[in-house]
């Protein structure tokens, strides 16, 4: 069976490759500039020897903490499923997890951390093992909110395989949390996306939770 991914899918297209991004140096000089003057502002020392160079790492790692937008092509490759005679694969679920992410929440450019658990019922295609962490850490590794990401992964693992159904669970601390405004350090922030067969058949979101050890 040919798969016949939908390439307008703004999530897959995202996914598989948006762009590759490029700072000159003449952008990161300007760029650690700015950051040092808010730095300083807040009340660091720029100017001792452990802190000199602190612009230009925090630069760097904030573009290696966001490299989820340059995409992966890795993620296209799929296998045709293998199911024996009479075998009604929609009750087979394929899951994946914890798989740890870590990601920077949009609204305070605060980490946000915690495990993804994915899975789904093949229907012609399967993935490999090790695409359904990368699909996670594609959307994980940029800017964004721990809702848009559950579904994002649904969303494009849906695209991708075409299955009879995608089910994603999320648990992530929140530092926009901990260390400023409430100041919560205990919560978990759980979010949860269910497609085709478990949407419709709680049996199997039941299945997903406890193959999980996770507690509905």
């Amino acid at each position: 069976m040919t798969l016949n991914i939908d390439l307008d899918d703004l999530d897959f297209q995202e996914a598989i490759h948006l762009k590759h991004r490029h700072i000159s140096v003449e952008d990161m000089q300007k760029f650690e500039g700015y950051i040092a003057e808010i730095f300083a502002a807040m009340g660091m020392d720029v100017n001792t020897p452990s802190t000199r160079e602190t612009p230009q790492r925090f630069l760097k790692a904030m573009f290696d903490a966001t490299e989820g937008y340059d995409g992966d092509p890795k993620l296209i490759k799929v296998f045709d499923a293998e199911y024996p005679d009479g075998v009604d694969g929609r009750r087979s679920q394929v899951i994946e997890g914890p798989i740890p992410f870590f990601s920077l929440c949009e609204h305070h450019a605060f980490p946000f951390f915690g495990h993804a658990y994915v899975g789904y019922i093949a229907n012609q295609h399967i993935i490999g093992l090790s695409k359904l962490t990368r699909l996670v850490r594609v959307f994980a590794k940029r800017f964004s909110v721990q809702e848009r990401l559950t579904q994002q992964i649904a969303s494009t693992l849906e695209t991708i395989l075409q299955p009879h159904g995608v089910a994603v669970y999320l648990e992530a601390n929140h530092l926009c949390m901990a260390m400023r405004g409430v100041r919560e350090t205990s919560a978990l922030t759980r979010t949860t996306s269910w497609r085709g067969e478990y949407e419709a058949n709680p049996e199997l979101r039941s299945e997903f939770f406890s193959a999980c050890q996770i507690r509905s």
